[in-house]
């Protein structure tokens, strides 16, 4: 018996009517028993994204969603930690009678997920990460998520510092980088040191700068990262790294990506929020 079809979806950010067409394309729904995996920001920005957390979550059963810096930012907005932005769609969510059990079953979701010699993660993996030890690292913010006390774990989730990795670090500084890495991540130096500053886009970026996915003897080479969070990269397909990110919030595209052959599907999406303010 072969396999069933898995297709690897984009950021939705909380664009349903797109969703909605992609999931319908006959590529999608040929296989009864196809399976779904998102690659986080699933919500924000786009118009409907009570609709999209409840349609994905409807899923589950045939889905994997993993956690995006959108989703993270509704969980703190959730937890007090943060106030929603001028452009943020997360009120709607916020102020659903069914708010309680949505927040809950989002701050389950993983932070990564391995299959078939992919890894999917939203944005990225530090260069000296290994399969097994990005999905202990992503265990570990996973736990304090579905902790009793995670709306405390959350409070000082949020900022830039530090740019790398050492094993001895505890605490907030320990969950700080992994969050980074795994949901905020585009530039790195040729060590390894995440950079949040620079804007530049992927094919031009700064001296000294460089993609995560290229920085030398990166230790998840030899399997398929899949990843979103990048619209200005867009889709890429290379043997060691998927970029599923094609701006549907921003009017691009919503795309789907087989396991199995790479057979790519995509719909187009209408303009709701402008370009580059991810």
């Amino acid at each position: 018996m072969s396999s069933p079809d898995i297709w690897m979806i984009g950021d939705v950010q909380g664009c349903c009517g797109p969703l909605d067409a992609l999931l319908e394309q006959p590529e999608l729904t040929a296989d009864p028993a196809a399976r779904y995996w998102f690659a986080g920001d699933l919500i924000n920005r786009g118009p409907q994204s009570l609709a999209t957390l409840r349609r994905i979550r409807d899923m589950e059963e045939r889905s994997v969603s993993i956690l995006g810096n959108h989703d993270l930012h509704l969980l703190a907005a959730a937890a007090g930690v943060r106030r929603p932005g001028k452009n943020d769609t997360i009120d709607e969510i916020l102020d659903a009678p069914d708010a309680d059990e949505l927040i809950d079953w989002l701050r389950y979701r993983p932070l990564a997920h391995y299959q078939h010699d992919h890894l999917m993660v939203h944005a990225g993996v530090l260069a000296k990460w290994d399969v097994a030890k990005t999905l202990s690292l992503a265990g570990e913010v996973q736990d304090a998520l579905r902790s009793a006390n995670w709306k405390k774990r959350l409070q000082k989730m949020y900022g830039n510092e530090p740019v790398h990795w050492k094993d001895g670090f505890e605490g907030a500084k320990r969950l700080r980088v992994i969050i980074n890495a795994l949901t905020r991540m585009r530039l790195c130096t040729a060590k390894g040191l995440m950079d949040f500053t620079a804007k530049a886009l992927p094919g031009d970026p700064p001296p000294g700068l460089m993609p995560w996915f290229d920085v030398p003897k990166r230790a998840t080479r030899d399997v398929t990262v899949v990843f979103g969070h990048w619209s200005t990269l867009g889709l890429l397909l290379r043997d060691d790294v998927i970029c599923l990110d094609s701006g549907c919030v921003w009017g691009g595209q919503l795309t789907a990506v087989r396991l199995q052959d790479r057979r790519v599907v995509q719909v187009k999406c209408s303009q709701f929020q402008d370009p580059g303010k991810d």
